[in-house]
């Protein structure tokens, strides 16, 4: 895993120096080595973390066998060795999955990208043909961000190192605020930055004579495989292989592996397979808090013993939170309203020498173990009376007379209103951190269409052809898991140098689980298919708890000990011209003094884009 980062220029100018500063900025994400390639009006710069081929020979940039390709890469390619054997006569120098991954596409050009299993995002200079080709993995684990002007192009693993360069202003995007607000995260193209887009996933975006090409190769609502799905037993002997091979790409490293272990379903299935299919003995780490109604230590335990596993349990209290949340707040490439756990637990993991860690994050999505899941059925079984209860759909949206914070309200507001309880309506109202009211109320933002409302719209036809379920899951890649679950994964374990691995998200198992009809997925309790196909993997204790989810008692902590921190930054947001200062502080005033209708959430997301924006020197 490591930092990418490089410019274009069409006028065919040096900017190495730039390069250099973009590199520097990246140096969190690749602690042990760091490369620059410059010619004539390209620079390509790389910070590495060395996990597969820990020889110098594997630095980067690196170039192929006959010089004319180079290339700066980021990720994992799992099955490289086996792209190795079907490259018989080229001469690898290294045993590293960069150089596989480069000799691919010298050989089979673009269409080597169907070959690769992992997660990645990359460039390659062709030096003959003067075109730049940028590329990201199929669900985004990776990101890429780009800056394009008449002049020039950059690109880079983080937004921030965009920003290093000097060359890009340092202006508010007004479209991402509301995205960022509606959300707690920004979806592809947009940025919190004016000019500043992130490649969407499954993509690839080719530079040549200043002309921009980009092009899709891969799409979750149209990647169900048409497997047949007649017996259910079988489904279950292939979730279970599917899931091992998944786990078994992951553990290929040349430094230890650990994971991740919460004690919930997700997490144990990974640890469980680890140890025992995969004869690993791994390190495992998980969170505790004095707060019982937060602590998932002794559920953790359980597994740990099971598995014999080398199990590290850390002690978070209010003290140390208050330590690590501003180390946690600068590690935020792009502002979430979540991820500061994810901060704590890799760094404890980076500080016990590991260097990789496997993650339980993605069976929820898959496996139908959001409450979403359930919330959209039951709109789904309304579609024929639908239009014909649109009167008094209308009539109730009106009658619910929310009060001036009643966000929940709002939403459910919203959701009577939609035009149709199609997934492609209703997912960005379910997924609705903050609704447009409130907005309107606390911010000059203009209400619009959100990019993630468009992507939905575009792909109706290929979401309507999935399962009930499966549409559900397919909109949570599209949404929150890409913007936000694997966003705030990698920029809070890359600050701390630490290379995450998700099982669940690997694509074979997705395009198979997102065929299976809902019949065999609907769950008769908690996520029971994935329960099931590993059957005796996990113990009824794990499997029938209550679910908890990785969080912190935020709500208490911000009332207390982080009170005059939420007030310092919510006052200075306040004085910006985009946001309601008056109405934003009775909101908080409000949320202090108990007011049930607003979550610890609703006001967390001010607090950290106002951090972040004075962190990043940015402008109205």
């Amino acid at each position: 895993m490591c930092g990418i980062a490089g410019i274009l220029d069409f006028k065919g100018r040096n900017s190495e120096s730039a390069v250099i500063k973009m590199t520097q900025a990246l140096s969190h994400r690749g602690p042990d080595a760091e490369g620059i390639f410059s010619e004539e009006g390209v620079g390509l710069g790389h910070r590495r973390l060395s996990i597969i081929d820990l020889s110098s020979a594997a630095n980067q940039p690196f170039s192929d066998a006959t010089g004319r390709f180079v290339t700066v890469y980021n990720g994992e390619i799992y099955n490289f060795n086996d792209i190795r054997q079907k490259l018989k006569d080229y001469p690898f120098r290294t045993i590293s999955d960069t150089e596989t991954m480069l000799a691919a596409y010298a050989c089979w050009g673009i269409g080597a990208l169907e070959l690769f299993k992992g997660m990645f995002a990359f460039a390659i200079w062709d030096r003959q043909e003067k075109e730049l080709m940028l590329v990201r993995d199929r669900m985004g684990v990776k990101p890429l961000y780009y800056y394009c002007d008449e002049e020039k192009l950059l690109f880079a693993s983080e937004i921030r190192a965009i920003l290093a360069s000097g060359l890009v202003p340092r202006k508010i995007n007004k479209n991402g605020i509301y995205e960022y607000l509606s959300y707690q995260s920004v979806s592809y193209p947009l940025t919190l930055v004016e000019g500043i887009y992130q490649l969407e996933a499954g993509s690839y975006l080719k530079v040549r004579n200043g002309e921009i090409e980009k092009k899709t190769y891969w799409k979750i609502p149209g990647c169900a495989s048409s497997f047949s799905y007649e017996h259910e037993e079988v489904v279950k002997t292939s979730i279970r292989k599917l899931l091992v091979t998944s786990v078994e790409r992951r553990l290929v490293s040349d430094v230890p592996v650990g994971a991740f272990l919460s004690g919930g379903i997700d997490s144990s299935t990974v640890v469980g397979i680890m140890a025992q299919d995969c004869g690993v003995k791994p390190d495992t780490f998980n969170i505790s808090f004095s707060e019982k109604e937060f602590d998932e230590s002794a559920y953790a335990n359980i597994i740990a013993q099971k598995f014999k596993t080398n199990h590290t349990t850390i002690r978070l209290s209010p003290e140390i939170m208050l330590e690590e949340l501003e180390n946690a707040l600068s590690a935020l490439d792009t502002p979430s309203g979540d991820g500061v756990n994810s901060f704590v637990v890799s760094k404890a993991i980076k500080k016990a020498g590991i260097s990789v860690a496997l993650s339980g994050i993605g069976g929820d999505e898959l496996f139908a173990g959001y409450p979403i899941f359930s919330q959209f059925q039951r709109l789904n079984r309304m579609s024929n009376r639908w239009q014909m209860l649109k009167p008094f759909r209308l009539a109730g949206s009106k009658l619910l007379f929310p009060g001036k914070f009643d966000n929940k309200k709002y939403r459910l507001a919203d959701l009577l209103k939609c035009r149709t309880p199609d997934i492609e309506h209703v997912y960005p109202v379910l997924r609705n951190l903050l609704s447009g009211e409130m907005l309107k109320m606390l911010t000059g933002v203009k209400p619009h269409m959100t990019a993630l409302e468009e992507y939905l719209l575009e792909n109706k036809a290929m979401l309507g052809q999935l399962p009930v379920l499966s549409q559900v899951s397919a909109a949570e890649y599209m949404g929150y898991t890409q913007h936000t679950l694997l966003k705030d994964t990698d920029q809070m374990s890359m600050a701390v140098a630490l290379e995450v691995r998700e099982p669940f998200f690997d694509t074979d198992l997705i395009e198979y689980v997102l065929g299976i009809p809902d019949k065999i997925k609907q769950p008769l309790y908690p996520k029971s298919l994935l329960v099931e196909s590993i059957k005796p993997l996990l113990p009824d204790g794990i499997v029938h708890r209550k679910k908890q989810g990785f969080v912190f008692p935020w709500s208490t902590w911000m009332k207390n000990d982080l009170r005059a921190f939420c007030d310092q930054y919510l006052k200075r947001l306040g004085e910006r011209e985009f946001i309601n200062g008056k109405e934003l502080s009775h909101y908080w005033s409000n949320f202090l003094k108990g007011d049930k209708r607003i979550r610890w959430m609703d006001i967390w997301v001010f607090v950290v884009l106002e951090y972040w924006l004075e962190k990043n020197g940015m402008n109205a």
